[in-house]
């Protein structure tokens, strides 16, 4: 079982809008990107199909850690807090 991390209820919000937009925005993008730099022909030299697959990897690694974040997230009020 994964250790809860607790958030505010802000900061869950705010992972689900960089999620959404992984989701629909920057995936979608970085595969047309690499649909692209495949037209261009030889995949060996092709800088840009190198790249598009880096931000593809970095997109997908991100979504993954939010969506691993967000299923053990244990919503917290700072209010409640003593320290």
């Amino acid at each position: 079982m994964l250790k809860q991390i607790p958030m505010t209820i802000k900061g869950a919000e705010l992972l689900k809008e960089e999620l959404q937009r992984l989701k629909s925005v920057d995936r979608p993008n970085i595969i047309q990107a690499i649909a692209e730099a495949r037209a261009q022909g030889d995949l060996s030299e092709n800088a840009e199909y190198e790249s598009a697959k880096e931000r593809q990897s970095f997109i997908e690694g991100r979504i993954a850690e939010i969506e691993a974040k967000l299923s053990n997230a244990m919503v917290i009020d700072p209010k409640t807090i003593v320290g």
